[in-house]
């Protein structure tokens, strides 16, 4: 059986998905677009807070009490492969992404 130490040093060389995700409604096609150097924490705290209730977004929150979970979608845009160097500002970079992102696939639609 592994130690705690011996388990918190794997948690921290796990890698994540880091990029850009949107949440999509299916039914009236608008959509959250977000970024996160962890997307899937970051679309789980989003599911919890709608689940619950309680999300920031208003608009999205009316959207999944009407229609219910199944008419969202969870869908990854756009991945950015991180490097071990120690100088890169991946809050900026995911941001700059997510700009591009929704310039290129021209999201208009969005919450």
């Amino acid at each position: 059986m592994k130690t705690k130490k011996e388990l918190k040093d794997e948690y921290k060389q796990m890698k994540f998905p880091t990029g850009v995700f949107q949440v999509k409604c299916t039914v009236n096609k608008k959509c959250l677009v977000d970024n996160s150097v962890d997307m899937e924490s970051k679309w789980n705290r989003h599911k919890m807070e709608l689940k619950f209730g309680s999300h920031r977004n208003t608009e999205l929150q009316k959207d999944w009490n009407q229609f219910g979970e199944d008419k969202f979608a969870f869908e990854v845009l756009s991945t950015l492969k991180k490097t071990d160097e120690a100088n890169i500002n991946y809050t900026r970079e995911l941001k700059n992404l997510q700009d591009t992102v929704i310039k290129e696939l021209k999201i208009e639609n969005t919450y």
